[in-house]
């Protein structure tokens, strides 16, 4: 038991650790704000500005999370409080078999539908002109692959709620909104903060289905109906290849690096909410 607490504690030391090792010829050479703020990005003449992936990375997840989160809340409220057992049951394996789709399929899916959608109708609604493969792809195909994933934990935090707290509430003469807002919603709370914590980990580096739909372009996205190219997507494309660049590598491994550091740092945030929720 104490061995398996202790790989689990040094496991993100030691991804940690590899990462700086792998990307310190990068990091040691060129000075680390130009690295983070720069937006020029040009391997073969030694330029490596990571700004636009990090914009581009979060805009795509803040994006998606301010579409799933909402609706997520909302189905866990009406599937445990208003919905009928019966329909509970049918979608808890509904949700499952979305959440065990793979990444590639969503984004499949996102290429024949969503790209389509975003430049035929969505953008021309807002006057913009688009060719589809954008923030707004990206972000619509990870919000559906986030919804099941958010869905079910914020679904477990209400079941774990006792029925008694909200029998009382009603019987005290509450409001059926009365009770889930005063009850189960603040009852819940670190709960529901959890569960878009993790949302928002894992939607940041989610990577084949956004890197198929956004358009991968170097720049800085001014809106969500330009193209943008995430951390994630930047390793995957390139890892293995342009080898002969110096620093190609180490640059790769920075960006890997970067997007280690941006969870971490969103976790702590969360776990920072949940702990003065808590106290309060």
């Amino acid at each position: 038991m104490v061995l398996c607490l202790s790989v689990l504690l040094l496991l993100p030391l030691a991804i940690g650790l590899g990462l700086v090792i792998k990307s310190s010829d990068l990091w040691l050479t060129h000075a680390l704000g130009s690295l983070i703020f720069s937006q020029d990005w040009s391997p073969s003449e030694s330029q490596f500005g990571f700004w636009p992936f990090i914009l581009s990375s979060l805009w795509v997840t803040v994006v998606a999370l301010i579409i799933s989160m909402p609706l997520c809340l909302l189905a866990a409220i009406f599937l445990t409080q208003f919905a009928p057992t019966w329909m509970l049951k049918v979608m808890r394996p509904v949700i499952d078999i979305l959440a065990g789709i793979p990444s590639v399929v969503y984004g499949v899916w996102g290429v024949l539908v969503i790209v389509p959608l975003v430049a035929d109708i969505i953008a021309p609604m807002f006057h913009n002109e688009s060719l589809g493969y954008s923030i707004l792809a990206g972000a619509l195909v990870l919000s559906v692959m986030s919804i099941p994933y958010i869905l079910n934990m914020i679904l477990e935090v209400f079941r774990q709620v006792p029925v008694e707290l909200g029998e009382a509430s009603l019987s005290l003469g509450a409001t059926k909104w009365e009770t889930i807002k005063y009850v189960f919603l603040r009852k819940g709370a670190t709960g529901i903060i959890s569960a878009y914590g993790l949302g928002f980990s894992k939607a940041l580096g989610e990577t084949i289905a956004v890197m198929m739909v956004i358009g991968n372009v170097v720049q800085v996205p001014a809106s969500v109906f330009d193209a943008g190219y995430p951390l994630p997507a930047l390793v995957a494309n390139n890892y293995g290849e342009m080898m002969s660049i110096p620093t190609y590598d180490s640059a790769l491994m920075f960006g890997s690096l970067l997007l280690f550091i941006i969870i971490i740092t969103i976790n702590v945030i969360f776990r920072y909410i949940i702990y003065k929720s808590e106290a309060i």
